[in-house]
């Protein structure tokens, strides 16, 4: 952990532009339309130009939607945007027709178009929505925002923090997105990484707190491609849930806390600060420190510390049984720069390397690129399925499974975490787990947005 001194001094050392888009207005509890649209808004420091993004409601992040848990999300979607486009609330068990994947559960909302979406959460946690047409360009533009589903009894907290974390790929001279989101570089190596960096849509973000109060911060990793490393700062914390499923016991952070694209952690942190002192989610870019969000502790809450915090209430039918009889797959990763992919089944013919990158196309599952007519398996509803996860690429990749979650199988039997993202770094492999009880077809893809759209989808049906 960086000592305060080296953590300021590394913080103000930062050589990268400047991080602040604008977050959309408080969402009213009557308002049913999410309208995603293209606008201005002031990105940078004020004496840069405002940047034109795409946001709903005007904003990036969009407005929080918050709903208690058993409660029903209802949005129409207006698509005030130049291209088609779709919502997809991301780590949801909703109905597969609510999923908002383009092509596999809808049709694309075409502009001037909308589509109502309405659905019952069952699941306690922190999750997200997004765009879910051409992700890899509409969500870098800034289409994306939380949801939060409230647990039916809250835990001890003081105060609740949602912190949703975001890069953008910008022009220096003109403050502009980088306006090619379909490079060869981008979709052939780590995906496309911004220059400038985001907390609730602020460069700067900032909230005031108090010696011994305890928070509940909700981080959501929303950005293209960009692994987040991050550590607490005169904080005392506990890891609660991940991908929105609370773990059986409460975590200590003892260690940097990674946050792979689409993936999510709570986590409950006493301020451990002085008065008159900062405390600090951190960013860690190779050796350095970089203030994420910065809490300055004006009074004291309380004499006393609390002690470790009671675990979050399980969401239902979290266990994943049946290992010993589960179907068994294999999904492997290959291509890429560095890669050793010859050859792939592209568009239904098989392609040597070079005849994908023409195509501007570069990765593969099982040997062939993009979606296919028939999926990667087809289950039975109940059924358990294994899936072999294995990464022969020089990349890390964020596998996202939609509609339900799964628990990584180690080697020892034991089961890890239940998580909807799996991160898997380089040479790699990982068996996951998971029970099939939601059916349709459910989209299993990498989320490095632009390694998605060069190759790395699949999904998988669920019998009725």
């Amino acid at each position: 952990m960086f000592s305060r001194r080296r953590f300021l001094t590394a913080a103000g050392a930062a050589g990268v532009l400047a991080e602040l888009p604008v977050r959309g207005d408080a969402l009213e509890p009557d308002l049913m339309e999410l309208h995603a649209t293209v606008k201005a808004v002031q990105l940078l420091p004020p004496d840069y130009p405002k940047t034109q993004i795409w946001g709903y409601a005007g904003g990036t992040p969009g407005p929080e939607v918050r709903v208690p848990q058993g409660g029903r999300v209802q949005r129409r979607f207006v698509n005030g945007l130049p291209q088609a486009s779709t919502v997809h609330w991301h780590g949801i068990r909703a109905a597969n027709s609510m999923d908002g994947v383009a092509g596999l559960t809808q049709a694309p909302v075409p502009p001037g178009g909308s589509f109502d979406y309405d659905f019952t959460v069952r699941d306690a946690g922190t999750y997200w929505y997004h765009a879910h047409n051409r992700s890899a360009e509409q969500v870098a533009r800034g289409l994306h925002g939380s949801l939060i589903v409230d647990e039916k009894a809250p835990p001890d907290i003081d105060r609740d923090v949602t912190l949703v974390l975001d890069d953008w790929l910008l022009e220096p001279d003109g403050g502009q997105l980088f306006p090619d989101f379909e490079t060869r570089h981008d979709r052939s190596h780590a995906g496309r990484l911004g220059n400038f960096i985001s907390t609730n849509g602020q460069s700067a973000w900032t909230q005031t707190v108090k010696r011994h109060e305890r928070l509940r911060l909700r981080l959501i990793n929303t950005s293209n491609a960009r692994i987040f490393i991050l550590a607490l700062v005169n904080f005392e914390g506990w890891v609660m849930a991940l991908d929105g499923m609370p773990l059986p016991a409460p975590k200590a952070v003892t260690e940097e806390l990674l946050l792979g694209p689409g993936q999510r952690a709570d986590l409950i942190v006493d301020v451990t600060a002085g008065e008159g002192e900062e405390a600090f989610l951190a960013r860690i870019d190779g050796n350095r420190g970089y203030a994420q969000a910065v809490f300055p502790v004006r009074g004291v809450s309380s004499t006393s510390r609390r002690g470790t915090p009671e675990p979050l209430p399980p969401n239902p039918a979290m266990e994943v049984t049946g290992l010993e009889t589960a179907n068994q797959l294999r999904l492997d990763m290959a291509g890429g720069a560095m890669g050793s992919l010859r050859s792939a089944v592209l568009q239904g013919r098989k392609a040597g390397f070079r005849q994908m990158a023409e195509a501007n196309q570069f990765w593969a599952f099982n040997g062939t690129v993009g979606m296919t007519q028939t999926p990667l398996a087809t289950v039975a509803r109940g059924e358990t399925v294994r899936v072999t996860v294995s990464n022969d690429t020089a990349f890390p990749h964020a596998m996202h499974l939609h509609g339900m979650h799964f628990r990584t199988v180690h080697a020892d039997g034991s089961m890890g975490h239940l998580r909807d993202t799996l991160l898997s770094f380089a040479g790699e492999s990982h068996e996951i787990a998971f029970v099939a009880d939601n059916p349709g077809d459910w989209a299993f893809h990498c989320h490095m947005l632009s390694h998605a759209a060069s190759g790395m989808m699949t999904w998988i049906r669920v019998q009725a």
